[in-house]
């Protein structure tokens, strides 16, 4: 496996295949300062003839960064799903996607390409998370709930059976959220509340 962003982020996904028995080759990043990151290689910066023989995950936890990456390579995209996290033998995964420690994902879950649900997120029956969404540390997504391609849900929030979120949103930190929300809008708070537009 090859990964895209020498970064925090990369390091969780370093430790996850290593888990799991994948090694990692190598990792692009476009800093020409970085050298190395957990004991591998900085490749420096990828070029797109560059042919790969190996998966690539992009290792970088901003949406909209890992979608414009995304758009930009044609290379085949792995996936890192840590041997801790609980996955429904109904639960779907796409290309691109990491699964982090402690998380789950119950039955007829659906989660998109180059999204990443992270440390200890919970993601109950029949949600649908979209692509180069982010579910963070400790979220709850209970029953039913979707939530729009590039959404981000902050750690610690809970969004109740049913609820629609939509695209490029914010949820912030322990946020409650009780009612649909639009596309691009930010919501914090207990119920939770829209306080701009993004």
């Amino acid at each position: 496996m090859y990964l895209y962003g020498a970064s925090g982020h990369a390091k969780v996904i370093i430790d996850i295949l290593r888990g799991i028995d994948v090694s990692v080759a190598g990792l692009f990043d476009d800093n020409p300062d970085l050298k190395q990151l957990s004991g591998l290689p900085v490749l420096g910066k990828y070029k797109a003839e560059q042919q790969l023989d190996l998966p690539l995950i992009i290792s970088i936890g901003h949406n909209q960064i890992r979608q414009k990456i995304a758009q930009q390579l044609k290379v085949n995209f792995g996936q890192a799903i840590d041997k801790t996290a609980i996955l429904s033998p109904t639960a779907t995964v796409g290309k691109g996607t990491v699964v982090m420690q402690g998380a789950i994902l119950q039955a007829e879950v659906q989660v998109g390409e180059h999204a990443i649900v992270n440390t200890g997120a919970r993601v109950d029956h029949d949600c649908i998370v979209g692509d180069f969404a982010h579910i963070s540390p400790g979220a709850v997504l209970c029953g039913n709930v979707q939530i729009g391609e590039g959404t981000w849900i902050g750690a610690g929030a809970v969004v109740i059976p049913g609820v629609k979120i939509g695209k490029w949103c914010k949820v912030g930190a322990g946020a409650v959220v009780l009612r649909d929300l639009p596309d691009h809008v930010v919501a914090v708070g207990n119920p939770a509340k829209i306080i701009k537009h993004c």
